[in-house]
């Protein structure tokens, strides 16, 4: 199963948005015990670039997801929503994390 991880970015360090990326590996292995998890990597490193490319590239990605999951706070962030609309416009399977 390919899992899509949504989570707001801003203000965290590298080490923040990955050590996230792990817990929430961690939560949709508990849900689904039974299922081959297989990230898809979404976080880019290198040359910042402007808001809508980051945005561009996830939803590409996005497409290839049998499962999104949508961390804490994504409601607050302008990227994650849109990414949630997809998921609900397009019948993708997610989960919102509380």
């Amino acid at each position: 199963m390919k899992l899509f991880i949504s989570q707001p970015m801003a203000g965290k360090t590298d080490k923040e948005i990955l050590d996230e990326r792990e817990r929430v590996l961690c939560n949709v292995k508990e849900l689904f015990p039974d299922k081959e998890i297989e990230v898809i990597d979404s976080f880019f490193d290198g040359e910042p670039k402007t808001p809508l490319w980051y945005l561009g590239e996830s939803i590409k990605l996005l497409g290839q997801a049998n499962i999104a999951y949508f961390c804490k706070d994504w409601e607050k962030y302008r990227g994650c929503c849109i990414e949630h609309e997809c998921c609900v416009r397009y019948s993708i399977k997610h989960v919102e994390e509380n």
